[in-house]
């Protein structure tokens, strides 16, 4: 049965994919469980994209399926994303030792050039 709020509105397939990456990661380290419940939530409330089948029709698809399906995705997929927009922050941090996905202000990997955040 689906979750009510995927009923009244449409996810973003950002927002889909990032909730996807959370279970990838989940799944092969420590916290399994967690990853088991967000894959079973993850497909009660139909937030994986569905599959289109050759006539073009929309089918859901559970958390092993989609795995299945996006072979090229690892488990660390997500944490290599964040590595990689550390690295290629625009702006030096003002404390050199310190580097956080969690900083804020001048710390926030969200800063842009301009000072502003995304």
């Amino acid at each position: 049965m689906a979750d009510p709020l995927s009923a009244q509105r449409p996810v973003p397939l950002a927002e889909s994919e990032l909730y996807f990456l959370i279970a990838r990661y989940l799944s092969e380290g420590w916290c399994r469980r967690a990853a088991q419940v967000l894959a079973q939530e993850l497909e009660q409330c139909q937030l994986l994209r569905k599959r289109l089948d050759w006539e073009g029709n929309q089918h859901n698809r559970n958390h092993e399926e989609f795995v299945l399906s996006s072979k090229h995705v690892a488990p660390d997929h997500l944490l290599q994303i964040c590595q990689r927009k550390k690295k290629k922050k625009e702006i030096p941090p003002s404390i050199s030792r310190v580097a956080s996905l969690f900083g804020a202000g001048r710390q926030s990997l969200l800063l842009t050039a301009k000072g502003d955040l995304i």
